[in-house]
């Protein structure tokens, strides 16, 4: 479904990420794992299309999208849930969720849509009215994914879902999210998490300093003795 075929990407004069290859299955639940500033995010981000690779190439279905606008990415078949929620604080739950299928037209999917995410998250419809802003960081997240998901993906990109949750609220985004893929959505996942991402993944990479150290199935980097070391606690 999607190849990222050896990017690199900068910030100016610093090079982000370095002849980085990975691939996506469709149906699969990828992870992405790795320390802060391995450059996690800015592969999403490049993938959303938000930056631009200086040389290589994304592939997503087919189709070369190196140089596609993130609307259009997002038009595809290719959502984001943002590090940090990212919420729109000043509207209610409703409007972001509506924000979520601004590029639809098709008013009876988005409202078929909309039930679905309420269903998922009773949470938001019991707040739909409130200002996304006053929920808990918990139901934000929430709000975020529903968000994403109002934009019927193929791909849903996942940045940092469980950051600054309580345990409790961790084990259940992940539950949403193997939810989400059995529902039929496949899901690149951006986690500092490792033991939660490796548990529900079927595919994993490694990423230091802009590179891709380790690859693998995702049980098979769990028993590794260098990712027990570096991510696990081991």
């Amino acid at each position: 479904m999607l190849k990222v075929n050896e990017i690199d990407v900068y910030y100016g004069a610093i090079h982000a990420l370095k002849k980085l290859s990975l691939e996506v299955e469709q149906g699969s639940i990828v992870t992405l794992i790795g320390a802060n500033g391995a450059g996690k995010t800015t592969t999403l981000k490049t993938i959303s299309g938000l930056l631009r690779p200086r040389s290589g190439s994304i592939i997503f279905k087919g189709v070369d999208i190196t140089k596609v606008p993130p609307e259009k990415i997002v038009a595809m078949g290719i959502s984001q849930v943002p590090e940090g929620r990212r919420v729109f604080a000043g509207m209610t739950v409703l409007e972001n969720l509506e924000m979520g299928a601004y590029l639809r037209k098709d008013k009876k999917g988005i409202a078929k849509d909309l039930e679905e995410v309420f269903d998922r998250f009773p949470r938001l419809k019991e707040r739909r009215k409130q200002l996304a802003g006053t929920l808990s960081g918990g139901e934000q997240q929430m709000l975020a994914i529903g968000r994403a998901l109002m934009a019927r993906p193929s791909l849903l990109l996942m940045d940092e879902p469980s950051m600054g949750l309580a345990p409790l609220l961790v084990k259940e985004i992940f539950e949403i999210i193997k939810d989400i893929n059995n529902r039929g959505t496949t899901i690149l996942l951006v986690e500092q998490n490792a033991h939660m991402a490796l548990s529900i993944a079927d595919k994993a990479y490694v990423l230091e300093t802009g590179e891709i150290v380790l690859s693998g199935q995702a049980g098979e980097l769990m028993k590794s003795e260098e990712v027990k070391k570096a991510y696990l606690g081991g």
